[in-house]
């Protein structure tokens, strides 16, 4: 059952799409001003070059998963591979806004067959639960580290070349792994898991798209008629579709996974995990911007600590879980996240980076063992022909955490920061309106003001932005410590426990 020197040689491949997933993510905002100059997108378009990635991974990762169960792993894997490396060059060369959204969605597709394709490929490699868990520790840093290396890579290129070489760094590194997994990956598949459901493919598009997409429109525009009726309509498909998976003998997604206890509460730790720093981290983003004043390039290099931290506590992980209850580890963890987040309290409108930038980095290193423990618990708790969609519901559920804490946190944040700015009688009532609105609009007016009155109005801006990230952290501190409180209780038998029990049984 040991994993031999193929296998590690194996992950070292697998590392590959992880990193450049992280880095295609991490470049995109650095880039967007030079390609916005050159192809003249609309404000419409551009939100489409940004969002339309995210949601076609978000929207075919379940799909996907399950497919890679029937048609093999390594072979989705592959194909996937090659389409991303073709549509980065289409990326890279487009003429149009509608040609980079085009192949923006092509690469959001062919992104949805690698995740779930490479973690289900480690549960089956790493069957050896400590070897798993330093191998799904390893898959974990190569996605942050790709998160490091994004700013400086692309400040670079895009500093030297034209914005399309940031799309081309994917090229190189799909070539070598369709040159080597071949040669080290093996191949697994469900020989029994039936055909596809294209209905159900249907389906859970149907839901997935309008949620994610309603919950990214909540964040940037506040609440609204149009969101509700969308997100409404989502959820609405999305209970269709649970009742046909229980109907159906070969379901897209076996609801029964959900039967087993280690796997549910670890998807429910990881989609909480993901609301809180998804939230928290766009707060902190725009805080370094927008309130610390730090250009992109350098708010970005700001969060290479974060970065550094999630790696040490991700590797740092599978060992003390060894030595301790991995429910007691996962949740000491979060607790130290919470502790993290609380020290944002202490950044004000006129400084604090270094609070920022030392309670990000702490709340990441105690959010690490939670997402390398609990990502363990997910692949590890199912039958080994189901690893594909267990994969591919532990990634759904982080990026419908993402998606939500964004929404949420934000719409919080914005409350807070009209319910407490206090923009100065003399200041034009357009100018007023346009800064009570955002701390974007904030200082957008300010340009336009004389100097004194454009600082005295940016000044109190700033502080009701930061009155709202107080909030956030004090709210996001909470729910961390509940959801550690609980961790520990609902997975009290788990790892190990929950590995002795037999899965339930799933349709064949």
């Amino acid at each position: 059952m040991s994993a031999g020197r193929r296998e590690w040689l194996g992950l070292a491949v697998l590392a590959l799409p992880t990193v450049l997933l992280s880095l295609d993510m991490s470049v995109l905002h650095l880039a967007v001003p030079h390609l916005a100059a050159d192809l003249r997108p609309s404000s419409t378009q551009l939100l489409w070059i940004i969002d339309v990635y995210g949601f076609m991974i978000a929207g075919f990762l379940v799909t996907m998963g399950t497919l890679g169960d029937r048609i093999g792993r390594r072979r989705l894997l592959m194909i996937g591979g090659g389409a991303f490396g073709l549509a980065s060059v289409a990326a890279a060369f487009s003429t149009s806004p509608e040609m980079l959204i085009a192949a923006r969605a092509v690469l959001g597709i062919a992104g949805a067959t690698l995740m779930p394709s490479t973690l289900a490929l480690i549960s089956n490699m790493f069957q050896d639960p400590k070897q798993r868990g330093t191998a799904i520790a390893v898959w974990m840093s190569c996605f942050m580290g790709g998160m490091v290396v994004g700013p400086v890579a692309g400040g670079f290129l895009l500093e030297h070349f034209r914005w399309g070489s940031v799309f081309l760094m994917g090229v190189p590194v799909m070539i070598l792994l369709l040159a080597t997994a071949p040669k080290l990956l093996p191949e697994y598949r469900d020989t029994s898991a039936g055909r596809l459901d294209l209905a159900s493919v249907g389906l859970s598009l149907a839901a997935i798209l309008p949620v994610i997409y309603a919950l990214k429109e909540i964040a940037k525009n506040g609440l609204s008629l149009t969101e509700i009726v969308v997100l409404a309509a989502g959820l609405a498909v999305g209970a269709v579709f649970v009742r046909r998976q229980r109907r159906l003998e070969h379901p897209l997604l076996d609801l029964q996974l959900f039967r087993v206890r280690a796997f549910s509460a670890a998807v429910a730790i990881m989609l909480v995990g993901a609301v809180t720093m998804g939230g928290v981290f766009l707060l902190v983003s725009q805080y370094l911007q927008m309130v610390a004043g730090l250009s992109t390039v350098d708010a970005g290099l700001s969060l290479v600590p974060q970065a550094l931290a999630v790696v040490v506590g991700s590797m740092i992980a599978p060992r003390l879980a060894r030595r301790f209850r991995p429910e007691f580890v996962l949740g000491f963890g979060m607790l130290v996240a919470a502790g993290g987040i609380l020290l944002f309290t202490l950044a004000s409108g006129s400084g604090g980076v270094a609070f920022v930038v030392l309670g990000m980095s702490i709340a990441s290193f105690g959010m690490g063992p939670q997402g390398v423990l609990c990502t363990e618990m997910v692949v590890g708790s199912v039958p080994p022909q189901r690893a594909g969609a267990a994969s591919a519901m532990s990634e759904t559920s982080a990026e419908f955490g993402i998606a939500m804490g964004i929404a949420v946190f934000g719409s919080v944040a914005t409350a807070v920061y009209r319910n407490q700015i206090a923009v100065p009688a003399h200041v034009p009532a357009a100018a007023a309106a346009q800064a009570t609105d955002s701390m974007a609009g904030a200082m957008a007016a300010s340009a336009t003001l004389p100097g004194a009155t454009g600082e005295q109005l940016l000044a109190t801006a700033r502080d009701a932005f930061t009155s709202g990230l107080h909030t956030v952290a004090g709210i996001g501190a909470a729910i961390v410590v509940v959801f550690a409180v609980v961790g520990m209780v609902a997975l009290r038998r788990s790892p190990a426990a929950a590995k002795a029990e037999e899965p339930v049984p799933v349709a064949s």
